[in-house]
């Protein structure tokens, strides 16, 4: 993730300070903000979560919810492709036993169930507040490209839409945005919205200290942010 390395050099001194917004907060804030989303409901049952995919209709995804949980994929929080109750709630059962095994003290306050978004381009929209530079916001392709490749770039706040939409031509994946063999480019100028409406976001909540939007599906007509980490700073 875009903020593994920026956290250790930046909040030296200030982890103790961090915590993470909790996820129905944080899709608020991607709504306030009119970035888009998949629908979703926080329930609190395996059988609560049942009825809230019934209501938003299949397939869907169901995500542990933690405030001490960062990556869900981690201790087997996220489970994709669910298509009907009795698989909903048979899998928020056993998704709930595994996260209690591996994070034991993890506090569990909930399970999202998202409508799960259809293939596409998975792409990673970011922030951190700099010390030096102040908001300096991230884009790049997501998957390995990311992890093993780091094929990001950069801007520092603030930004246009126009000096986004360069910085997404500047990653060296840029090729797999316009476009391959049967898949048809992407929706850049939805991609660059997002990022602006990020800079936003941190331009509007001082207590904001990183944040990233993983992953981001991008289509030929327009993008969905999937899943929202935001680290604030208490006061």
């Amino acid at each position: 993730m875009f903020n593994k390395v920026a956290l250790k050099i930046f909040t030296q001194g200030l982890m103790s300070r961090l915590v993470k917004l909790p996820d129905d907060e944080a899709f608020k804030l991607l709504e306030k903000y009119s970035i888009p989303h998949p629908p979703h409901a926080i329930v609190k049952s395996p059988e609560e979560a049942g009825l809230a995919a019934e209501k938003l209709g299949f397939p869907v995804v169901i995500k542990v919810v933690s405030p001490d949980i960062s990556h869900k994929s981690d201790v087997g929080g996220v489970v994709l492709g669910l298509n009907n109750t009795y698989e909903v709630v048979k899998a928020a059962r056993e998704m709930l036993e595994r996260v209690e095994t591996r994070a034991p003290t993890a506090r569990i306050t909930g399970i999202m169930v998202q409508k799960m978004a259809r293939p596409g381009v998975e792409v990673i929209i970011g922030g951190l507040r700099d010390p030096i530079f102040n908001i300096t916001l991230m884009f790049g392709l997501g998957g390995v490209f990311t992890e093993i490749l780091h094929d990001v770039s950069f801007r520092v706040w603030p930004i246009t839409e126009r000096e986004a939409l360069e910085m997404i031509t500047e990653i060296q994946s840029n090729q797999l945005l316009r476009g391959y063999r049967t898949t048809p480019p992407v929706d850049v100028k939805s991609l660059a919205r997002i990022i602006v409406r990020l800079g936003e976001i941190f331009e509007d909540h001082l207590a904001l200290h990183s944040a990233d939007l993983n992953p981001v599906i991008a289509y030929s007509d327009g993008a969905l942010v999937v899943d929202a980490r935001f680290i604030v700073k208490e006061d």
